[in-house]
């Protein structure tokens, strides 16, 4: 199987650290990394993940990114708008899609779920679409 990662860079840090997440998780289910595919943020992230999708190259798509909550109602609408959007891809196309986006409210609170082990988002997300992609190619 090949995945995808489609990653919003407008909090770079913190991309880098999901795509190392992802790509560890790939590797340890004995799968090559991902193809990662930049985007500038959260918001563009189900358009990407519809690209990969249509393209029919990959099993699954981990869409990664950060939103950081501010002063005014754009994290409220970005969020929700970002998760809409790759859930229908994902019913859509019949390709997994994982929702990898931390969502909250300060940058130590990124920090702390993209660090390694346990609260590890992207490879949180990675292992989500391994699974799914197995199930659906079982069930095929």
């Amino acid at each position: 199987m090949t995945f995808a990662i489609a990653i919003g860079r407008f909090y770079e840090e913190l991309a880098e650290r999901l795509i190392a997440g992802a790509q560890t998780a790939f590797r340890e289910a004995g799968f090559e990394e991902a193809q990662v595919f930049d985007v500038p943020g959260a918001f563009e992230l189900p358009l990407a993940a519809k690209y990969c999708a249509d393209s029919g190259r990959f099993d699954g798509v981990a869409c990664l990114g950060a939103v950081i909550r501010g002063e005014t109602d754009h994290y409220d609408f970005v969020c929700a708008e970002a998760a809409r959007g790759i859930q229908d891809v994902q019913l859509r196309t019949g390709v997994p899609c994982a929702f990898g986006v931390l969502t909250v409210d300060n940058m130590d609170q990124a920090l702390a779920r993209t660090g390694g082990g346990k609260r590890d988002q992207g490879m949180h997300a990675a292992e989500a679409i391994i699974r799914m992609a197995a199930l659906r190619r079982d069930l095929r």
